[in-house]
């Protein structure tokens, strides 16, 4: 037969009805809540008052030095486009070509006059090409010299004799047109080791 244990009650038999409330014994007064703590006695916020400042001199917050502003380019300076191989190419025979009838209208059609101011178109042509297009002013500067004697080129039979002056006057101003290109290739030889340079520069610094 199974045998049923009996739990002998512990806390003794429940009441039922209305909880009588029982005194508390005294304790220690209680803390006022944290958020509550900087209440007044009508519920208003008290500010909490600031420690006094040590007597003496007050040092004054350092000033933000604010970066000053790039300089204006001055009116003097002068101008550095940058032009790719087909424009230097155009720009080059477009000068030389005004130079050429300039020099046909005042100077007489002098050749030597020609070459002169063929070299600093030269050099402004070298100078003024982009950096990815170094390689065509030595050769642009050579076509815009032929295409400029072509106001200055005798000829009055027709295109047959002044295509035979023009081979004329270049054979016979060679030196200004190599004289020219050698400017030209000088500038752009000049230009693109700087340009290796500063890459090289720039790869071999440490990052910060």
């Amino acid at each position: 037969m199974e045998q049923y244990r009996t739990r002998s009650p512990q806390y003794g038999p429940r009441q039922y009805g209305p909880r009588r409330d029982r005194p508390r014994p005294p304790g220690p007064p209680r803390q006022p809540v944290p958020s509550q703590a900087g209440r007044g006695a009508g519920g208003e916020p008290v500010r909490a008052a600031r420690p006094p400042r040590p007597p003496g001199p007050q040092r004054r917050p350092a000033p933000v030095r604010r970066p000053a502003p790039a300089p204006a380019p001055t009116a003097g300076r002068l101008p550095n486009p940058r032009l790719t191989g087909l424009g230097s190419g155009l720009f080059c025979a477009v000068v030389m070509f005004l130079l050429g009838a300039l020099c046909s209208a005042l100077f007489g059609a002098s050749l030597t006059a020609y070459g002169v101011l063929f070299l600093p178109v030269c050099a402004l042509t070298a100078h003024w090409v982009r950096r990815g297009d170094l390689m065509t002013a030595p050769v642009v500067v050579p076509i815009a010299f032929a295409v400029g004697l072509l106001p200055l080129a005798d000829g009055e039979g027709g295109t047959g004799s002044r295509l035979m002056g023009l081979m004329t006057a270049l054979a016979t101003q060679a030196g200004w047109l190599y004289g020219g290109t050698l400017i030209a290739g000088l500038i752009v030889i000049v230009r693109r080791i700087r340009l290796v340079h500063r890459r090289r520069t720039a790869v071999a610094r440490p990052p910060v």
